[in-house]
Formats: C-alpha cells, sequence, structure tokens
C-alpha cells in the first residue's frame, strides 16, 4: 500500500496551530489551497501546561474543518489525546489523525486509541514523545501497527529540556535519524514550529529536515500570527510559508553518475579506515584507563578525580580548537569516553585483589 505520506517529497502539512474562529480556519486554508498543501492541519483540543489557556474549541471546529474539505478540496487532520476525541473526530470525517507529544508517552492512552482505531482504516501521525526516549515512540507506532494501521508517519517535534536557549524544544536530530534506521518503512515528518518556538528560526530546521532526507514537513500558518492565541510567535503567515517553500533546496537521496559513485566510494573508504584507527586507538586507551583503575585500588584512591576530569575538559577543548573541531562535540565524546574509564576502574576496584601491580597515572 502506498503511503499519502510517501506520494511526493516533500510531503506538506500546514495550518493553525488552534482552530479559533470559523472565519480564521477557512482563509487559512483558502490561502494554503493556493501553494498547494496536503493536508490542513488544525489543534482542536490544546493540551496546555498549566490551566486557564485557551485549550481548544473543541467540536464546533470539526465543523469548520468539514467546510474546509468542502470548500477547498483539502484533506484535514486533528490531534486526538482520548478515545472521546477519536470519536468525534471520526464523525466528522477527518482525513487524518495525530498523535500529540504528550498522549505518545503514555503507553495506556496509546493502547486505548489504537484498539478504538481497530478495523478503521485511517492515516496516523505519531509525534515524538516529549522525553528524549526513543524506545518509547517506537513503542506507540507498534502499538498502532498491531491494531491493524497501516498508514503511520512520525513526526519529530524535538524534544523538552529544562533550559530552554535556542530552540524552544531540543532537536535530538539522531533521535529520528535512529528511528529511521530502525524502521526505514515509517515516512519522517518534520514540526519545525514546535522545534524552533520561533518563526525566524523556520527556514534552517526545515532546510536541515530535507537535507536529512525527511519525507515532510508540518508547519504552523496563521492569517496574523502575532493575534494568535496559542504559541503566535512559531507561527507564519500562508504567504510567507511560500517563501520558505521557494527557498528550500530539495537534494536527492541517490545519483546514478558514474564519477559521483567513485569519488564517494574512495572517501567511504578512507572514512571507514580512520574510523578503524580511531577504534584500535579507543581500545588502547580503555586499556591503560584499566590499568589505572588496578593502580588506584593498590593505593586506596578513589576512582573519580575532579583536577584530572577539569584537565581533560579543558586541554581537549582547547586541542579541538586547534584541529577545526568543534570544544562541544569533543566534550560530549570525552564524556562517553570519560563515564566509559569510570566504569572500567569501578569494575577493577571492585573484583578481588591480585598481585599486579602498574605504575601508570592517567
Amino acid at each position: 500500500m502506498q503511503s499519502i505520506f510517501k506520494s511526493h517529497r516533500p510531503f506538506l502539512i500546514a495550518g493553525p496551530c488552534s482552530a479559533e474562529t470559523e472565519e480564521q480556519v477557512l482563509k487559512t486554508a483558502h490561502a494554503l489551497k493556493e501553494i498547494p498543501v496536503d493536508l490542513f492541519r488544525a489543534g482542536i483540543w490544546k493540551p496546555r501546561t498549566r490551566p486557564g489557556a485557551f485549550e481548544g474549541i473543541g467540536e464546533e471546529g470539526l465543523k469548520w474543518l468539514q467546510r474546509v474539505k468542502n470548500e477547498t478540496g483539502l484533506k484535514t487532520t486533528v490531534e486526538v489525546a482520548n478515545t472521546n476525541h477519536l470519536e468525534l473526530a471520526l464523525k466528522y470525517e477527518m482525513d487524518v489523525l495525530w498523535i500529540g507529544a504528550r498522549t505518545t508517552v503514555n503507553p495506556f492512552l496509546i493502547q486505548e486509541i489504537a484498539e478504538a482505531l481497530r478495523g478503521v482504516s485511517i492515516p496516523v501521525m505519531i509525534k515524538n514523545p516529549v522525553n528524549p526516549d526513543l524506545k518509547l515512540w517506537m513503542g506507540a507506532i507498534e502499538r498502532f501497527q498491531l491494531a491493524g494501521i497501516q498508514d503511520i508517519a512520525a513526526v519529530h517535534r524535538g524534544f523538552t529540556s529544562f533550559e530552554k536557549e535556542k530552540y524552544r524544544n531540543d532537536p535530538m536530530w539522531q533521535i529520528p535519524i535512529e528511528l529511521k534506521r530502525i524502521m526505514p518503512a515509517i515516512p519522517l515528518i518534520c514540526d519545525p514550529s514546535h522545534i524552533g518556538g520561533k518563526r525566524e528560526l523556520l527556514q534552517v530546521l526545515a532546510q536541515k529536515a530535507m537535507d536529512l532526507n525527511f519525507d515532510g514537513l508540518m508547519i504552523e500558518t496563521h492569517p496574523d500570527p502575532d493575534q494568535a492565541w496559542t504559541d503566535k510567535a512559531q507561527q507564519i503567515t500562508p504567504a510567507e510559508f511560500k517563501i520558505l517553500l521557494q527557498n528550500l533546496v530539495l537534494r536527492e537521496e541517490h545519483s546514478d553518475d558514474v564519477i559521483f559513485q567513485k569519488n564517494i566510494t574512495e572517501m567511504r573508504s578512507m572514512i571507514d579506515q580512520l574510523d578503524e584507527k580511531i577504534l584500535r586507538i579507543l581500545s588502547e586507551r580503555m586499556k591503560i584507563a584499566e590499568q589505572v583503575g588496578l593502580f588506584k585500588k593498590e593505593n586506596n584512591i578513589t576512582v573519580f578525580q575532579l583536577e584530572r576530569w577539569n584537565e581533560i575538559v579543558l586541554t581537549r577543548s582547547h586541542w579541538a580548537d586547534e584541529h577545526g573541531l568543534s570544544p562541544e562535540l569533543i566534550l560530549r565524546l570525552w564524556q562517553l569516553i570519560h563515564q566509559e574509564a569510570i566504569q572500567l576502574q569501578m569494575k577493577v576496584m571492585n573484583e578481588p585483589a591480585n598481585n599486579e601491580s602498574v605504575r601508570i597515572n592517567e
């Protein structure tokens, strides 16, 4: 079965964060029809973090979406967070459903919604959970698959973090990439609106998603974003959305060009050789770290040494800069290496004593 999300690339989903008024919904839809988009989205039920905020127009908004379908021919989608939402969405003949990030974290809710859809043929989009848990995301997809839903897409909207810096939600691109590796048949849609949280970040995020071979984009659009009732900072007008698409560079996944194939094969071979060399060196480093653990044990010294770790952080960051590498990348890498070294030394520390004495100081 051909997935609706694989009909072409990029598959485009757009519409307001929230359905506010019938006029607002219809005005947005008619503008997006001219682009055109593949799927019109609007939030009918809004799971707000704290009470008192606008939590959606409810069932009345589904009537507006029916009118969108009748007047524009656009397919429609809404978020459903429980079986009551689901029943109403099906009653008003929504074409696609999506599961929000706050629902994906709850396997009980996911199971209830999936069971309620058993025997129903409708595409479902599943957003990543708010926390960076790949297995939880995969589990939600699998529950719908087991219920017989055949057309499923995963939506990457980023992950909640305590510290808010550049992005509203940390993209953690490695997680959707790993999902794609494990579940290659599942189309992957990017939601730059929720990742960025600011309209000025949408172009860069959308381009990165396309460069990472995502199948589509979900972008929030509103006729007057600054007056939106929810998430005004991350919405753009349909006209701005059209400009974003015009500036988007779409690249091919493969090339049949003989020269390209020859050159990229040679470069990948070089990378493979270097990776093997890195692994040999890393293995040697871990053996020395293990010897350091033996030496610390013999001298009754703690495994973790703050001064040494501070020295590693400073020197490796400096070396990274000298070699044209990102200090942030190298620090993350060395945190993993240091953590593994500590685990090795902890193992040594708790093994029965032996007669070997190694004089090495890391």
